[in-house]
């Protein structure tokens, strides 16, 4: 039997739940993660309103369907992000616009967070994904020169925040994930020890390990796993492609997503260039048992088409791990 297979509902936060859920159950998928936007889990009811909570499970019940995380990945970008007027299309409305005092919005977001692991509470499960945001992403590249002090600081203003966040993640007995890419306090594997480190290893905090945004940085996904077996928390299924040609770089040159000039873009699964099967068997190692969640984006491939067929790719790429060395039949 394998892990779950669920699909990620935040690239399809347009349809309503009740329909995403039919549709998941006939592609084959075992259940959803629930974005915490579009009607698919209000975190702030969720957090109050156990009936709510059930209304959601319903949902899915009905649809064969099941639920192991929510992830609220638009909330936590606030949190420790320089902002700017692009987080607006995040807040609520009564929020936005550049007369309203930042931190007012941070502080909105903070409590979504909060709410997010009190809706999990609610809803029985163990794990919140989502994005932390970083005051020290705008210094990747430093120049100007950026001190070691400045980054150091950046951490502190992430542990600063992030902690008493984590305070209400133990009293609920959940989990927050967060998903290691750019614009986040961690990116890479070096920036995850050093937000760990950060925090002081809070068993509260760990991550959504998903290859794709680390295949296009040329960090091996399989590598992340052996650094942090105990702390992989959630599993996103993504690929990535690299289109280097000489022509653009990584960096993406300010090109959409699904432009050909892209250095890289993300695919479905399988029509990339990340290597699910070392990945899998990296997973096994770890003793990692929970579900395998699809993320789907590709600006190049049908939707509907892509979703189908990378529930179908998960479930063949996936295996048990073996409780014996083969040879072992020799001693007999």
């Amino acid at each position: 039997m394998g892990r779950p297979v669920t699909l990620f509902t935040g690239q399809w936060a347009d349809l309503s739940l009740k329909d995403l859920a039919k549709k998941a159950a006939s592609w084959g998928y075992e259940g959803l993660e629930l974005a915490c936007w579009g009607d698919h889990m209000d975190v702030a009811k969720a957090a109050q309103d156990k009936k709510y909570c059930e209304q959601q499970l319903k949902i899915l019940e009905g649809n064969g369907l099941k639920v192991w995380a929510i992830s609220n990945h638009l909330a936590g970008q606030l949190i420790c992000d320089v902002l700017d007027p692009r987080h607006d299309m995040f807040i609520p409305k009564e929020l936005q616009g550049s007369s309203v005092d930042p931190e007012k919005k941070r502080a909105w977001a903070i409590e979504a967070i909060k709410n997010s692991a009190r809706a999990a509470k609610n809803l029985g499960l163990k794990v919140v994904n989502g994005f932390t945001g970083s005051s020290i992403w705008q210094y990747i590249y430093s120049f100007p020169p950026a001190s070691d002090a400045m980054i150091e600081a950046g951490f502190k203003d992430f542990a600063d925040k992030w902690n008493p966040i984590l305070d209400v993640f133990d009293e609920c007995g959940v989990r927050f994930a967060l998903e290691v890419h750019p614009t986040e306090i961690a990116f890479d594997i070096v920036t995850a020890k050093h937000a760990l480190e950060a925090i002081e290893y809070r068993e509260a905090f760990g991550f959504n390990f998903d290859p794709s945004h680390l295949h296009w940085q040329m960090v091996d996904p399989v590598r992340f796993i052996r650094e942090f077996p105990d702390r992989i928390y959630h599993v996103h299924m993504k690929d990535a492609a690299l289109q280097l040609d000489g022509y653009s770089g990584i960096l993406g040159s300010h090109l959409n997503f699904g432009k050909q000039e892209r250095g890289w873009d993300f695919r479905s699964l399988g029509h990339g260039g990340v290597d699910f099967e070392e990945i899998i068997r990296a997973l096994n190692h770890a003793g990692y048992q929970g579900p395998l969640s699809v993320e789907w984006e590709d600006c190049g491939m049908d939707r509907e088409h892509g979703a189908a067929e990378a529930c179908e790719f998960v479930k063949n790429v996936d295996f048990a791990p073996s409780t014996h060395v083969f040879d072992e039949a020799f001693d007999k």
